[in-house]
């Protein structure tokens, strides 16, 4: 199956309400996790690379996950997540991903839609897949006081950017803030079926990590179709790697390290692939 866009790993999610995981990889050992993952488990998944700074050479990243995901048995999706620009996106694009993610939400909405638009066309000429974003799905601080709920997501709003953008998935807000959360969360589920009864296309919620199972299973059975996680998986692996540590003697090489970090990552992302609900593959 190995290398395949973000309609082929969704195209069941919306009729069978289910949601497929979107996992960032910031290292190899995290995306072989994922990859294992979806091979034990014989789901589809998302590798997601960010458009953040981060200790990763990049340049080399891509060729690495592209021939990686090249040898997987199950549906693999690359996605360029959270792309603040025209150009990141086009970058994505030629460094091998099949889908991508245009961030605009923080622009008006008449800004958002003419940014979306022309990534949009660009990408759908290289037979490559746009996630677009409503919305604002902040950090904690974000979602404070009362106007917060002036970043979620309007569900007309979201039914005419659509329509005018020509997007093949979503992300809204419906609550969730990216980071750990320093409280729960106030999860609007009546706004995400508005929304779902309006939108013919996959849905997107980002700030996944920290959700409870409840939380989950109502924005799958709600609607949402494509989940990203990370913050909480990575802060799961480096503890992991801290105890693993301590408890090896001195002038250890690094291998133990490196097979406890891919197994609980493995675990991890099995985890959220369970409580997602997402189908196994048929072949």
């Amino acid at each position: 199956m190995s290398l395949v866009g973000l309609k082929e790993v969704l195209r069941d999610s919306i009729e069978g309400r289910y949601a497929v995981g979107a996992f960032d990889a910031t290292d190899h050992l995290f995306a072989e996790s994922i990859l294992l993952a979806a091979e034990e488990t014989r789901t589809p998944v998302i590798l997601m690379v960010g458009d953040f700074p981060a200790p990763v050479d990049y340049d080399n990243f891509y060729p690495y996950l592209v021939d990686r995901i090249s040898r997987t048995h199950v549906p693999v999706c690359l996605h360029f997540d959270h792309g603040a620009s025209f150009e990141a996106c086009a970058l994505a694009i030629r460094r091998g991903c099949t889908s991508i993610m245009i961030d605009g939400s923080a622009l008006s909405f008449e800004e958002n839609v003419a940014l979306t638009k022309k990534v949009v066309e660009m990408a759908h000429a290289c037979n490559v897949e746009v996630e677009g974003e409503i919305g604002s799905v902040g950090r904690n601080e974000s979602l404070e006081g009362e106007n917060a709920v002036s970043l979620y997501t309007e569900p007309e709003d979201a039914a005419e950017f659509v329509a005018l953008t020509g997007v093949d998935a979503l992300a809204v807000s419906i609550g969730t803030v990216h980071g750990v959360y320093k409280k729960a969360p106030k999860m609007d589920f009546e706004r995400l079926a508005r929304i779902r009864s309006l939108i013919d296309i996959p849905l997107v919620m980002h700030g996944g990590s920290g959700l409870s199972v409840e939380d989950f299973h109502a924005a799958v059975s709600n609607g949402m179709n494509k989940i990203n996680a990370f913050t909480n998986l990575s802060i799961a692996v480096a503890d992991r790697i801290a105890e693993t540590a301590k408890a090896l003697p001195p002038k250890t090489i690094t291998g133990p390290l490196y097979e406890a970090a891919i197994e609980t990552g493995k675990q991890q992302v099995m985890e959220h692939i369970k409580l997602f609900g997402t189908k196994t593959i048929d072949r």
